[in-house]
């Protein structure tokens, strides 16, 4: 790790006023454990103050390691520079060592919405509590699990977070359909046991092909060729794994221990909910675990009184279920099927006027250019790019090997060359290796790293500059491996899409023996995807509205992004296409009828698709409410798939593409349905219809 102190005088930095406090200072952080620094006041820092001689910097080489120990090393530095004071003198602090970097709390807010989204829906503390403690529990399992397989398999730091997650958000969705299907059945007349099979049998059988969508869509990163992507995939594929078997396993059990209290709720259980989620809300926000304490002291205060206050321990009113045509659901449904030219139009306009940014994406990297103008990392980069050029906080660096790197005069040679170059500010040669095979040249662009001249003027070395000049040389450094790291991953991404979007297709097309449900399918969540897409492009690379969500400068999108919305969105999109889909197609089968089937299928799924996005939003946008531009990134990338996804694509473009297609949604040629395997994925709703028959 590396890391900069900056600092700048009105006075100049070479007065002797600054020179006589600034270098005990460095003394002393020099003889800090693990850090090498070179003051700028000393022979082999002369060129770490500007021309001008207004700006200068320490330069520090960190052999620390852990993330603990560089955060100590951070706070120490800065303490002591605190202790530095003299009128006109600045000092900020540059390098990875000293960014901020803090992960929110996207778990703790999807949970605490979760809670809140799913009383509000479903009107029961249990029906909210079930889906969330297997959720939950299946989350613990796979974080262990992922924890054991990094020590197997390469795994970067952040993959447990990455875990919980979309362990998070498909254990949720999992649990809450079949719970959903439960309570169905116990409105049918279906004793306990009944409504189980039925859950399991109809919904356990769609979560478990919807958790093999989301699989193969994390698998279809082995394909980049990366590492880091492989050991997300397999940590990712692990936590959904556990919440599959436990949503059919684990919370069947519950169910029937539940049995029909599942629809009850107390006034006290209401209120003890509603104190915890007020104090934990409070512990997330303040990061105090007081609040947390005194959340579920209040909550088991008020479970305890309703032991002795008779009251608190009565029934909240069921609602009273509306005849399904009278449903909100059912009505939006017929709406759109009665008008279905213009619902797929209009719908398929707006996400295709959201997804035209994406055509001037550009792949790059951000850096502490774009940090908030609040932090030191910021100020220290601007004050760099201001004393020593633009360029100065990405310089290239130059490998030379061979002749030239062993003769003085024919470096010096290159290095002109290199001066002479356009783009270039000025380049500067390095004393040669010990044996004299290889020397370094430090080329300084004219322009900033994310600038796109930068990424010009580095192809053009590479291309025409050096091989002029006959030089064995490479062009490296962070600013031309971004570059290269940008290219790698948009040659690889087509591969991503077609092995992805082939083994969803087919996949589909067994399950539901359709050949336009699948297509339909693979190309709506390609739109939902693409839209979001280009809102990020225009946020975060145009620069529209980015001081809305605290993004101070605008750059390029980062490379690995537009790779992992994709794997995760196009699987979490699946789920709800599976959700539904399966469900119209049950609809279909018992029936015959395609319109009466959509319209059905689309108000038995639709609260709870809604309820499952809603809780997926919350979670991605938390991602939003820190400082970290590329989490911003990322969070709204995925909450604005999610929301367009379950919205525009969901509730409009497929009711009225199915109905626009009518029995034609079904048709499947001989000769593939009998190569097909035979996957049933929507059971066998037999227990309802012996009891209706009986």
């Amino acid at each position: 790790f590396s890391g900069e102190i900056v600092f700048s005088s009105v006075n100049g930095v070479n007065s002797d006023d600054v020179v006589a406090i600034l270098t005990p200072f460095f003394n002393q952080v020099d003889a800090l454990p693990g850090i090498t620094l070179t003051s700028p006041f000393v022979e082999t820092g002369a060129g770490q103050i500007n021309p001008a001689g207004t700006t200068g910097f320490a330069s520090l080489d960190v052999s620390l390691r852990s993330q603990t120990e560089l955060l100590t090393l951070s706070e120490d530095i800065q303490d002591l520079g605190n202790q530095v004071s003299i009128d006109g003198l600045t000092i900020e602090y540059g390098g990875n060592i000293f960014a901020e970097f803090e992960l929110p709390a996207s778990e703790a807010y999807g949970l605490l919405a979760a809670m809140i989204i799913l009383v509000l829906a479903f009107g029961s503390v249990l029906a909210m509590g079930l889906p969330i403690g297997t959720a939950l529990l299946g989350l613990g399992v796979g974080s262990f699990l992922a924890i054991i397989l990094s020590h197997i398999v390469p795994m970067p730091d952040f993959t447990t977070s990455l875990v919980a997650m979309i362990g998070l958000g498909v254990g949720i969705d999992y649990a809450l359909f079949i719970v959903t299907r439960y309570r169905e059945g116990l409105a049918e007349g279906l004793t306990v046991e009944e409504a189980v099979v039925d859950a399991v049998d109809t919904s356990g059988r769609a979560v478990i092909f919807a958790g093999i969508t989301v699989i193969i869509s994390l698998l279809g990163l082995f394909v980049m060729g990366l590492a880091f992507a492989r050991g997300l995939a397999i940590g990712a594929v692990v936590g959904v794994l556990v919440m599959m078997i436990a949503s059919v396993t684990l919370l069947p059990s519950l169910l029937a221990m539940v049995k029909h209290k599942i629809g009850v709720t107390t006034w006290s259980a209401i209120a003890a909910l509603g104190a915890f989620i007020v104090g934990a809300l409070f512990a997330v926000i303040n990061e105090e675990l007081i609040y947390l304490l005194f959340a579920v002291g209040a909550a088991l205060s008020i479970t305890a009184m309703s032991f002795v206050v008779k009251p608190m321990r009565r029934h909240i009113p069921h609602r009273i279920p509306k005849a399904k045509e009278l449903t909100f659901w059912y009505r939006w449904s017929r709406f759109i099927q009665r008008r279905p030219w213009t619902a797929a139009l209009s719908a398929s306009a707006v996400l295709l006027i959201l997804a035209s940014p994406l055509a001037s994406i550009r792949l790059g990297f951000g850096d502490n250019g774009n940090a908030p103008e609040s932090t030191t990392v910021r100020r220290a980069y601007d004050m760099l790019a201001a004393g020593f050029g633009p360029g100065f906080n990405g310089p290239l660096f130059i490998t030379v090997q061979g002749k030239t790197a062993q003769s003085p005069e024919a470096l010096q040679g290159f290095v002109d060359t290199l001066n002479n170059t356009d783009g270039i500010a000025y380049a500067q040669g390095m004393p040669a290796s010990q044996d004299g095979s290889l020397s370094l040249v430090m080329a300084y662009p004219t322009t900033s790293p994310q600038d796109i001249k930068t990424e010009q003027l580095i192809r053009d070395l590479r291309s025409t500059v050096i091989p002029q000049t006959g030089v064995d040389a490479k062009v490296g450094g962070f600013t031309a491996a971004g570059v290269d790291f940008a290219e790698s991953i948009g040659s690889r991404m087509p591969y991503l899409f077609i092995g992805v979007l082939s083994l969803s297709f087919l996949l589909l097309m067994a399950v539901f023996r359709s050949l336009l449900v699948p297509l339909k399918a693979v190309i709506m969540n390609l739109l939902s995807i693409g839209a979001a897409y280009g809102v990020v492009v225009a946020i975060f690379q145009w620069g529209w509205g980015m001081n809305l969500i605290g993004v101070d400068k605008a750059g390029p999108i980062e490379s690995w992004a537009p790779m992992m919305l994709f794997a995760i969105v196009f699987g979490l999109s699946m789920d709800y296409e599976v959700f539904l889909l399966s469900r119209i197609k049950e609809e279909y089968d018992r029936t015959g009828d395609n319109a009466s089937a959509v319209a059905d299928g689309l108000t038995a799924t639709a609260r709870v698709i809604t309820a499952a996005a809603l809780i997926m939003v919350c979670v991605f946008a938390a991602f939003v409410l820190g400082h970290d531009r590329q989490l911003k990134l990322f969070g709204l990338g995925l909450a604005l798939a999610v929301f367009l996804d379950a919205t525009l694509v969901r509730m409009v473009l497929v009711p009225a593409t199915m109905e626009l297609l009518g029995d034609r949604n079904w048709w499947l040629p001989a000769w593939i349905n009998r190569v097909l395997p035979k996957i049933d994925v929507e059971g066998h709703h037999v227990v309802h219809e012996e009891k209706s028959v009986s």
